[in-house]
């Protein structure tokens, strides 16, 4: 939600032979072999996906409106990015984000992340809210920490009609600044 994440991958995976044709919200189902338009298989996936982290992550444009939208949200908020990304990609994703513009604390996680969202909010005096792009955090969140507000954003726009959501239980919003503003007014925080 804060990088276009997709976009670097398919940069990243172009020399080494692939291309992605986004036809449903996944990774690895979305690139093809140039050479005979067969899917990638799941362990190439894994290497190449292995490889970017340690690579090539720093390359990773930002989405546009986020930088914005969380500072504006940070003069009145407490920001947490929680990721899941592989271990070895905690250092990577640390210095993209500083030099991106997101100094903010970084937790890496593995699996549903409604356990760690209900730790954070435990220790948050006032209201949270949790923005993800899968639904399966979302839901994760909804069981774990009920009262966290919860959004989905999706950043990239290929993937947007793919996305699986659920407008009753989570708030779908793709646009930072209209994201910053409803979190702001569910939080108490003054539009900018």
């Amino acid at each position: 939600m804060l990088a276009l994440f997709m976009r670097g991958f398919e940069r990243f995976v172009a020399p080494h032979g692939y291309e992605m044709r986004i036809t449903k919200f996944a990774l690895f189902q979305n690139i093809y072999r140039r050479t005979d338009g067969e899917v990638m298989d799941l362990e190439r996936g894994r290497d190449l996906f292995n490889q970017f982290f340690e690579e090539e992550v720093a390359h990773i444009d930002p989405t546009p409106g986020a930088r914005e939208a969380l500072a504006h949200l940070a003069r009145h908020a407490s920001i947490v990015v929680l990721t899941n990304a592989p271990g070895h990609g905690r250092g990577p994703r640390a210095r993209w984000l500083e030099h991106n513009g997101f100094p903010y604390p970084l937790i890496v996680n593995s699996g549903p992340k409604g356990p760690a969202v209900a730790a954070l909010a435990a220790r948050t005096p006032g209201p949270t809210a949790f923005v993800d792009d899968l639904l399966f955090n979302l839901e994760s969140v909804a069981s774990e920490a009920p009262a966290v507000l919860r959004y989905q954003h999706v950043a990239d726009e290929r993937l947007r009609p793919h996305a699986p959501g659920d407008p009753e239980r989570h708030v779908r919003i793709d646009d930072w600044s209209a994201l910053a503003e409803a979190i702001g007014e569910s939080l108490g925080v003054r539009p900018p």
